[in-house]
């Protein structure tokens, strides 16, 4: 009787899905190119989170200047174009949901539970990472963290997923075929339509790295060009609680730490220290960056003047209390850069208040987060 009832159930569900848009042919494509969008974003991803938190053994470069700032664009970018490609691929796969009975035996119950793994972290990847470009974070958790170690499921449970798949992918994936299977619509012609989706999200998004597009960029959250002295501003200083410190006369850069000599500097006499311009982009982790021009004195200058160790490492300190970001570390690679600066100036004018006034910090090939604003102090360690 059971045996009979089950039967039934079986031929009700696959009567449910007659189109052959969920055949393993269409499955298997989409699922290739999703898993070349995942490990894109799972390689930019590491740099991205390396990069703001270094674990303190490898050493990044300084050059090329505009690396970051590519890397970060395709893991933002390239993330938000997937969407629509993941959810056509849920939609074909989405009969195997029903397959009955649910588990058959101890391997199925395993392989189901890497493929519950595999969606379940998919989605909360990408929309936690739509949550956090948008500045909105309704969660309680640590994105960052979040983010990050779900990625490592995600790849893993993908990995686990080729391979038990790998032999129907083969089979399935040798012609995208071009069969109708509802009025005027083909696997190709699905193929297109996934790919004009995800084309026009990037499209719609890529302006906020790529200035000259500024104009398109209607779903991103920064564009290039808007904001105080034609740049963009995350974190303000009201924001930052930064307003009466940041304006004192009193303020003082200080340089301390190690064997080195202790400096201190006003404003004024950091002025009077030789200048230096230099073109560097503000690359921010949700996505956007902007190309600006910087004045201000070479951070190996001024450590040179302290006696600093050639590859000391240093500790970057914001006025900021109690941030997460408030201080950043510099390495030799980047403090020995010549584009590394203590910046006073933007764009011709002195710092705005909101983009670090009265001195930031600014270097090439490095996350927004780590561009340490309001400075107070250089620790030498």
């Amino acid at each position: 009787m059971v045996r009979r009832v089950d039967l039934k159930r079986v031929e009700s569900i696959g009567r449910r899905f007659t189109s052959r848009l969920h055949d393993e042919r269409v499955s298997s494509w989409l699922g290739l190119w999703l898993g070349v969008s995942f490990t894109v974003a799972f390689v930019t991803g590491l740099i991205s989170h390396f990069m703001q938190h270094p674990p303190g053994w490898p050493v990044w470069p300084a050059r090329p200047v505009n690396l970051y700032r590519v890397t970060q664009g395709i893991h933002v970018i390239g993330g938000l174009a997937t969407v629509p490609l993941l959810l056509a691929k849920l939609w074909a796969a989405y009969p195997k949901l029903w397959q009955w009975p649910p588990i058959r035996s101890l391997g199925h119950a395993i392989k189901r539970g890497f493929i519950f793994l595999l969606v379940a972290g998919s989605l909360f990847e990408l929309s936690t990472g739509i949550l956090n470009i948008a500045y909105w974070y309704p969660f309680p958790f640590n994105f960052p963290a979040a983010h990050y170690w779900t990625a490592y499921i995600v790849m893993g449970a993908l990995v686990i997923h080729v391979v038990n798949e790998w032999a129907t992918v083969r089979r399935s994936a040798g012609s995208a075929g071009s069969v109708e299977v509802a009025p005027g619509l083909t696997r190709r012609g699905l193929f297109g339509l996934v790919a004009g989706a995800s084309g026009l999200v990037a499209a719609v998004t890529v302006g906020e790295a790529v200035s000259p597009l500024a104009r398109l960029a209607v779903l991103a959250p920064r564009r290039p060009g808007v904001g105080p002295q034609g740049l963009p501003v995350n974190k303000t200083a009201a924001a930052a609680l930064v307003n009466q410190t940041a304006l004192d006369p009193a303020w003082r850069l200080v340089v301390t730490g190690g064997s080195a000599h202790e400096l201190s500097f006003s404003l004024a006499e950091l002025g009077g220290l030789p200048r230096r311009t230099v073109q560097l982009p503000i690359s921010c982790v949700e996505g956007w960056s902007a190309e600006a021009t910087w004045t201000g004195v070479r951070v190996r200058d001024v450590l040179a003047m302290a006696g600093a160790n050639r590859h000391a490492r240093v500790t970057v300190e914001s006025l900021e209390p109690g941030s997460r970001y408030r201080t950043s570390q510099l390495d030799w690679a980047h403090w020995h850069d010549p584009s590394t600066l203590l910046a006073t100036h933007l764009n011709g004018a002195p710092l705005a208040l909101d983009h670090g006034y009265p001195c930031r910090l600014i270097a090439p090939n490095r996350p927004g987060v780590a561009q340490t604003k309001w400075l107070s102090r250089l620790v030498i360690t």
